[in-house]
């Protein structure tokens, strides 16, 4: 097989669901960076980010069969399990008894207020700029910050269903500018 760098993303899907080791290092390669800035974002740790960008990648590995390109894009569908396993985290009994049972470290001290989340690297950043208001900032609350719509919704002060409508649009908005 040639390098999957060179190939469109439906040839990479169809090696991706073929099995192909090329194919599998070549999506760690170039996503798990920004896979991680979403995960760490989330749960504000290297070590459970880590963690959670493995079972991550377990997860695709095992589901890419299930991934349907009609619904979107690979990077959004990764991006969704990505968010999804942050939040399960955050939420799990493993993570409060781990973090109530840590012991606070020095670099505890000097790692707070770091994480950098760079989507730059990726041009989301300033595709997200393009977006209007008040998407924007329903983008950044619900992809970037692990707010689930319930949460949006009561943070802003709009009805749930308002955050969801909102919220597909913006989406529809930030895929077609991915498109141009």
């Amino acid at each position: 097989m040639s390098s999957p760098a060179l190939n469109s993303e439906p040839e990479l899907i169809h090696h991706l669901k073929q099995r192909s080791q090329a194919a599998f290092s070549y999506l760690y390669d170039h996503y798990s960076g920004a896979l991680y800035n979403v995960i760490i974002s989330i749960v504000h740790e290297k070590e459970t980010a880590n963690d959670v960008l493995q079972e991550v990648f377990i997860k695709i590995f095992r589901q890419i069969d299930q991934y349907d390109a009609s619904k979107g894009r690979l990077f959004t569908w990764m991006l969704n399990i990505s968010r999804n396993a942050g939040i399960d985290m955050l939420r799990s009994k493993q993570y409060h008894s781990q973090k109530q049972n840590r012991e606070l470290t020095e670099s505890v001290y000097s790692s707070a207020g770091t994480t950098n989340l760079n989507t730059d690297k990726i041009g989301l950043g300033n595709l997200i700029k393009e977006l209007k208001d008040e998407y924007m900032i329903l983008i950044k609350l619900a992809y970037f910050e692990g707010f689930t719509q319930d949460e949006i919704s009561k943070k802003l002060n709009i009805p749930l269903g308002t955050v969801k409508t909102r919220l597909r649009s913006a989406l529809i908005e930030l895929r077609s500018l991915l498109k141009e």
